[in-house]
């Protein structure tokens, strides 16, 4: 049977012939023959015009092409309209432009409108003395404490020496030592003091013994990782005593500890002494608890800052302890980073205007040769703020920290390098914070003369002083603040003590013109108030144990001290 034919032939052999579609020149020929018949002219009770009219109409209609040229030959005609006359330039149309909510920085314009409220606000607590009271009674796992236990038996014979060079800052260069460690002891192997890397936007070529004890790091590790500093030259002279000879292995990111043991180990065995280069990040953070045992004797108990160092650190932190004598002593320290570098990186713009523009310009040639201006690379400065990229400038802290209730009497101790346009910039935040002190304004010429130069001994000194603070305050991300938190927490029986501010939220506050000073002022205190409840946290994977050391580092703080023998142990 023909497809084209379902029902019986009745004796005819030929198919059917299909039905003619409906768009088809036959269908179009026979309605035309119809309406020519007299079904469109020759209905009675129309005028010509309106016959004309018709027919014009039933014509386009049949060339359904016409209509889309119809938006063209509007606007053409539109064009040729307002071109025909002319207006003057104040009456031309003006099209709004239209802004996503938080992707301006209009935190100027915000802070003169809050400011008269601002000042006149008598509301606010002693906040440093409450901001955390309720941190460790809500929190179930109750408090922890410091458990990080040495070996007390006799090492194995080395498998051989491992080289690493630690790049990066301060914190990046302390991840490389301590994750160098860990690696060291699961190989036992013999690890040669760090190597720290020379750095085009850090400038600093201090050595291992300049910011660290290197006597106290060796001797504390000494039951459980050799760590030398000097490899012995019957070893050196298999490589001319030049370690570039030495094999050097390029270990993927965040690699698993099985490929050290399984890729690294045995070359070791073979050369004996073997480099790895570059070495920032070069372990996963998820690692088994003789690793991570490691690390965290490395972290907080082998890495103390050399003498200088340390004594200058102290001396500040008591300084700062005097100044807060009308709050028992507790200060707010706050991690600015707006210097010059971190604004130029972030693409963010501010309100510096043409010069801003001309300053990030040159910054990013000069730190990232190259890298900003690849081919289809858009920087998008709006989407870069309302996704909570850009750094907090110091008009934006100070609005911040008074909207969550530290009043103007505060003591602050500011860690940061060389701010941008400090002069003007810095101006709003000392003048909502008159007891604002950063180490160059409490200590004395004479005492920083020998870090002056020296980027990661600077940050040291920083670090110390933050360590000890009652609130630490992070503006943007970074190892400085991470690290920071983690050290908090071991010292603190787990909670950090830090207050992260939500910056996605921050950036659409911040861009609210219509914002009255209490709305402002309630949803800042809920912001302090997320900050205490996430003061604890466990290590999840993927976390970094250098941020979060429960239940790693730390043991839970029990009742009975039987529990707390059995859990040291």
């Amino acid at each position: 049977m023909h497809p084209y034919n379902r029902l019986p032939s009745s004796g005819h052999n030929s198919p059917s012939p299909p039905h003619s579609p409906l768009r088809s020149p036959r269908y179009r020929q026979n309605r035309s023959s119809k309406a020519s018949s007299g079904r469109f002219i020759n209905q009675p009770g129309r005028t010509l015009i309106q016959r004309i009219v018709w027919h014009l109409l039933s014509v386009l209609i049949r060339r359904q092409g016409f209509f889309l040229f119809a938006p063209l030959l509007y606007i053409s005609g539109m064009l040729l309209y307002m071109g025909s006359g002319s207006f003057p330039d104040d009456r031309l149309p003006i099209i709004p432009r239209h802004f996503a909510p938080g992707s301006r920085y209009r935190s100027p314009q915000l802070c003169e409108k809050l400011r008269p409220e601002m000042d006149a606000d008598n509301s606010s607590a002693d906040a440093i003395s409450t901001v955390w009271k309720h941190s460790f009674s809500a929190y179930k796992g109750g408090e922890w404490r410091p458990c990080v236990n040495t070996s007390s038996g006799v090492l194995p014979e080395s498998n051989g020496y491992i080289y690493v060079e630690a790049n990066g800052g301060l914190n990046q260069q302390r991840t490389s030592i301590c994750n160098a460690v860990a690696v060291a002891g699961y190989l036992n192997a013999t690890l040669l003091i760090p190597n720290f890397h020379f750095h085009s936007i850090w400038r600093d070529p201090s050595k291992f013994g300049d910011i660290y004890d290197e006597d106290y790091f060796i001797s504390s590790l000494e039951n459980d990782v050799r760590v030398v500093n000097k490899i012995p030259e019957y070893l050196m002279e298999r490589f001319d005593r030049n370690m570039t000879n030495v094999y050097n292995f390029r270990i993927k990111a965040w690699s698993p500890i099985s490929y050290y043991k399984d890729a690294v180990l045995p070359r070791l065995l073979e050369e004996k002494v073997i480099r790895i280069s570059p070495f920032a990040n070069r372990l996963s953070f998820d690692s088994p608890p003789a690793v991570q045992r490691l690390r965290c004797l490395a972290n907080y108990k082998a890495l103390r800052f050399s003498s200088p160092i340390l004594t200058l650190g102290e001396t500040l932190v008591a300084r700062m302890k005097e100044r807060s004598a009308n709050y028992g002593g507790k200060y707010i320290s706050v991690h600015l980073r707006f210097e010059e570098d971190m604004v130029a990186f972030s693409c963010c713009e501010f309100d510096g205007g043409a010069q801003e523009k001309v300053d990030m310009t040159e910054a990013r040639e000069r730190g990232w040769k190259g890298k900003f201006n690849k081919p289809g690379r858009v920087i998008r400065p709006g989407a870069n703020r309302i996704n909570g990229k850009c750094p907090l400038t110091p008009l934006e802290v100070g609005l911040m920290l008074r909207g969550m209730g530290f009043d103007k009497n505060s003591v602050i101790y500011l860690a940061s390098g060389k701010i941008y346009d400090a002069e003007r910039t810095m101006a709003p935040l000392l003048e909502m914070f008159p007891n604002l002190i950063t180490k160059e304004m409490i200590a004395t010429d004479e005492e920083l003369a020998p870090y002056k130069n020296y980027s990661s001994r600077m940050a040291a000194i920083d670090y110390t002083v933050c360590l000890h603070s009652e609130v630490f305050v992070t503006t943007q991300g970074g190892n400085f603040p991470h690290f920071l938190m983690g050290h908090r927490r071991y010292l603190n029986g787990g909670h950090s003590k830090t207050i992260r501010p939500d910056k996605r939220k921050l950036a659409l506050i911040f861009d609210n013109p219509k914002i009255g000073w209490k709305t402002f002022k309630r949803q800042l205190l809920s912001m302090r108030s997320h900050s205490d409840s996430k003061g604890f946290e466990l290590k999840r994977p993927n976390d970094s144990i250098y941020t979060f050391p429960c239940p790693d580092c730390m043991c839970r703080t029990n009742k009975s001290e039987d529990s707390k023998t059995s859990l040291a142990t």
